[in-house]
């Protein structure tokens, strides 16, 4: 096996500078010519950092946990790619972590952390309250969430990405409006997202004196999607647009409206959020909310190497990405 010893004897250098090499020359006035030998013997030999003895002699792991609420959603793997991307520009190794949304479940992962396993974390933590926020500051674990809109926190260990799902849930809805529909359901899992995009609706609906229709089921699923539209189309006077707050919710909505003989969109339009793989698969095309997943992936990353690389508490970071209406053939 290639050892630190190799590299320096090729680098014609010392082991303590190829250490000091390879930890990126942080703080220290090595000459570039220097590194780029030491990098050159490295990947002539095929060196590779035992990384073991890293986290023995730094206290750190080089590793990141990304926690997702629900790993079988099409919505996760763009963001976790992002992560991965990210990460491994920064030498960094990424565990991911199926939660279930589970309170329990998320503070569980989170002493990963305190049992030296990870140096911190991003992801949707759709569990952890307020009241928890305290019990995180204890930890003093770098935390970087991906949420529905801007929180303020005051709190040194918990940055934030976000997209305004608000704006652009108030802004699907309007897209409905202008298309002549008064008469427009939304249907959203519990938790998560679920407050912020049924806030946008509502906004959009009572700012044109339209009356809200809401429909609240357990999950954010094809399932779900599915019989909350199949008891929505008993009602006689069933909606002429049907808005589902995640495009697998959508899916589900897009059966029922199949199997009750009626077309979509000329007599009820569908619309998601997310704009998942399968919206553009599907028949007919969904439209949807495009929030650019691998790009939060990639900012929640750069924000928690920020804190884990700096000697120093500093303020808050919070992050926003970009969305865009995906119009398609559903509406």
């Amino acid at each position: 096996m290639v050892t630190q010893k190799d590299v320096a004897r090729m680098a014609g250098v010392s082991q303590p500078t190829v250490s000091l090499a390879l930890k990126g020359n942080e703080g220290s006035v090595l000459p570039r010519a220097t590194v780029n030998r030491v990098m050159s013997a490295v990947e002539t030999l095929g060196y590779k950092p035992n990384r073991l003895a890293q986290a023995l002699r730094t206290n750190q792991t080089n590793t990141i946990a990304c926690l997702i609420p629900d790993i079988t959603n099409p919505f996760y793997p763009s963001f976790v790619r992002g992560v991965q991307s990210a990460a491994e520009a920064y030498a960094y190794d990424v565990i991911t972590v199926n939660t279930e949304g589970s309170r329990s479940r998320e503070l569980h992962y989170l002493e990963l952390a305190l049992q030296g396993r990870v140096d911190g974390f991003v992801g949707s933590f759709f569990g952890i309250s307020d009241q928890d926020i305290q019990t995180v500051e204890q930890m003093e674990v770098p935390i970087v969430r991906l949420e529905p809109s801007h929180k303020k926190i005051d709190s040194f260990w918990l940055d934030d990405v976000f997209v305004d799902n608000f704006s652009a849930m108030k802004k699907l809805t309007q897209f409905l409006i202008n298309k002549g529909h008064i008469k427009i359901a939304i249907i959203s899992g519990r938790g998560g997202p679920q407050n912020v995009r049924l806030s946008g609706y509502k906004a959009a609906m009572t700012g044109e004196n339209l009356e809200p229709r809401m429909h609240i089921v357990d999950k954010f699923t094809e399932f779900d999607g599915y019989n909350a539209s199949k008891a929505i189309l008993k009602v006689s006077t069933h909606p002429t647009a049907i808005i589902a707050a995640n495009d697998l919710m959508a899916i589900g909505v897009m059966r029922a409206i199949n199997e009750a003989n009626l077309r979509i969109p000329e007599d009820i339009a569908v619309a998601g959020f997310d704009n998942i793989p399968a919206s553009q698969l599907v028949y007919p095309t969904l439209t949807t909310v495009e929030r650019y997943q691998d790009r939060l992936g990639n900012l929640a990353v750069n924000l928690l190497m920020a804190r884990l690389k700096s000697k120093e508490k500093f303020p808050r970071q919070v992050a926003e990405g970009d969305y865009k209406i995906i119009e398609r053939n559903s509406t």
